[in-house]
């Protein structure tokens, strides 16, 4: 029996790898003024990136429909039939709805089809991570329930943070206050990130300059991971050169089983801008 794993374009997965593992994604829409482009599919990050250097257009986004995903999910029943089960991993329904799209769609086909859809609480290759390990988990065999177990103690146990280059990005898409934004910028304070619980952007700590905030996340990394085995994701956008050596001494510090280096997509982009540096890490 078929298992698919379904996602949206948010979770930043690189498009080789998601083919290559038979993932769907359905893509959300990115705004520049006028202009509408579909994530991963009519632009792409680096499209993106270089694009929001040359305009004054603060780019905004917008979710799939349920009817998006209700195509979807008939797409995939025609190529896999109607007793394929479908897993749908979403970004954070508490940073967008596009989970809510997805749970509307489930429930115009749950007579046709066996459909799960699990609010991440995560947003980028957070989740992205988790939706490659369930489509390699579902490509050896695993039942269903297998996966979603899998799914649970991943989302549990993932440890995400990153630092932005500056705070104007969030304060301007309502993800942080504007005093925050100016205070920030000001005193060259780095508030380290990450995502709460509930799937909202949270600040984890705050100190000054990137340097030693790269410092405190390592620190908190090596709380959670001691000397276990690890599967790690260094996210950027646009710092190539920075993400790739925070990640090579990663590599030299914790036992690292699996790595992924990739520049983070054009939906969360848009909330964070360019400079970002994120870290991913879960036991094995």
């Amino acid at each position: 029996m078929s298992i698919v794993i379904v996602t949206d374009s948010a979770a930043d997965i690189d498009s080789e790898l998601r083919e290559s593992l038979g993932i769907v994604a359905v893509p959300l829409k990115v705004m520049f003024g006028e202009e509408t482009y579909l994530d991963g599919v009519s632009i792409t990050s680096a499209m993106f990136f270089e694009k929001l250097k040359h305009t004054d257009v603060m780019p905004t986004t917008s979710q799939p429909s349920p009817l998006d995903f209700a195509e979807t999910y008939k797409q995939i029943r025609e190529q896999h039939g109607k007793d394929v089960q479908i897993i749908v991993i979403m970004l954070s329904g508490s940073l967008s709805g596009t989970y809510q799209s997805a749970v509307i769609a489930q429930s115009m086909m749950e007579e046709q089809l066996d459909i799960t859809v699990i609010d991440s609480r995560k947003a980028s290759f957070v989740y992205g991570m988790l939706c490659v390990e369930a489509a390699k988990a579902a490509r050896e065999g695993k039942s269903k329930q297998q996966i979603l177990d899998m799914i649970d103690r991943f989302l549990d146990e993932v440890q995400v943070y990153f630092i932005v280059d500056t705070l104007e990005f969030l304060q301007k898409g309502g993800r942080i206050g504007k005093a925050s934004a100016v205070i920030g910028s000001l005193l060259n304070i780095k508030p380290i990130l990450t995502l709460d619980p509930a799937g909202y952007v949270a600040a984890f700590d705050k100190v000054r300059g990137t340097k030693k905030a790269i410092t405190r996340v390592k620190e908190a990394l090596k709380e959670y991971a001691s000397d276990q085995p690890v599967k790690v994701a260094m996210l950027h956008s646009a710092v190539p050169d920075q993400a790739a050596e925070h990640l090579a001494a990663i590599k030299q510090e914790f036992q690292v089983t699996e790595s992924f280096l990739l520049e983070i997509g054009p939906v969360i982009g848009t909330h964070v801008g360019p400079g970002l540096l994120g870290f991913v890490m879960v036991k094995e």
